[in-house]
């Protein structure tokens, strides 16, 4: 019998073993990454257990469970609110069964794992290694997560888009060009606190929805976010500026060959020219210029996102309950 074992580390501890496992994954995404993952831990941990556990398998590393333990429930770290995927740390099948052997020490009745993609080797195989222990497995639809496949052109992607809608956005960007002098930029380490201010107040007065997420804690887990992405080149925050007055923003993240579309805000004086859907236009013009593979549109299927040609993926909850069949 080969010997299960796993410790409990803290974020410092876990980081080259986490950063190892990362980079072997077939997929992974920026939410998780210990940057993004500590950063909501700092802000939003206190009423959880960290339980950050390093899975072996006679010494030989199989990955890492990024977990938090709340009333003998189980939980990724993080939420649905500022996460958009969750997934195990690990590029190895038999992470799954050590898990459950590992985890049986730990006082749960639920393990909850909120917005697993279903390209993820966690979709597949953990229902069955939960199975094998004698729990319980329920798999639920959470959202779709819609995107777009880049092609290696602008005019390839206008292609992509139905009749009406490619005309659509043709129209919108050429209103939108008359109407004065356009300037894209992104933040750099000179510009971003500034710039954070201006998206922010941008998100508030773009939507109600938008204005009501922005309470505090969150003001605070965006700013840590943006240094933490922004030092480790991961950040793009896009500002759109109409005759030198800035319009629309949109804060993205490049990471492994993907452009991910976080959250966006726009001046409301400004909504008729449409400059929030024309800025995200603009974004996949520059993904596309830049090389990039894919353009996720992440969690939510707002109509915006197939007027511009995204293709849905799904993400789903993943429920096991440690009561016997």
């Amino acid at each position: 019998m080969i010997p299960i074992s796993g410790n409990t580390l803290s974020f410092d501890e876990s980081r080259s073993i986490w950063g190892k496992h990362l980079s072997l994954q077939n997929w992974n995404s920026v939410f998780m990454t210990p940057e993004w993952q500590e950063s909501w831990w700092s802000i939003y941990g206190d009423n959880y257990t960290l339980q950050l556990i390093h899975i072996l398998s006679d010494k030989r590393s199989l990955g890492i469970a990024p977990l938090a333990l709340n009333k003998r429930k189980l939980t990724f770290i993080g939420d649905t609110d500022l996460f958009d995927y969750h997934d195990f740390i690990t590029n190895n099948d038999d992470f799954y069964p050590h898990l459950f052997e590992t985890i049986k020490s730990i006082d749960w009745d639920t393990l909850e794992l909120v917005s697993v993609p279903e390209w993820s080797p966690t979709y597949s195989l953990l229902p069955s290694a939960a199975l094998a222990q004698g729990y319980n497995v329920a798999i639920e639809f959470e959202d779709v997560v819609p995107g777009i496949s880049l092609p290696p052109s602008w005019e390839e992607y206008l292609g992509l888009l139905n009749k009406k809608d490619r005309h659509e956005l043709r129209r919108k960007i050429r209103r939108l060009e008359n109407a004065g002098d356009l300037y894209l930029r992104t933040s750099n380490a000179i510009t971003l606190q500034q710039d954070l201010k201006l998206f922010m107040s941008m998100m508030a007065e773009s939507k109600e929805d938008k204005k009501n997420f922005l309470i505090p804690k969150r003001e605070s887990f965006l700013q840590s976010i943006a240094v933490k992405m922004q030092d480790s080149n991961f950040l793009k925050l896009f500002i759109l500026e109409l005759n030198e007055t800035p319009v629309s923003a949109l804060m993205c993240f490049d990471y492994k060959n993907t452009r991910l579309v976080y959250n966006s805000g726009y001046v409301g004086s400004y909504a008729n020219l449409s400059v929030g859907l024309v800025l995200k236009a603009f974004c996949i013009k520059d993904a596309i210029e830049s090389k990039l593979a894919y353009f996720d549109l992440l969690r939510g299927p707002e109509a915006y996102k197939y007027h511009l040609g995204a293709i849905d993926s799904n993400i789903h909850k993943l429920v096991v309950s440690r009561s016997l069949v």
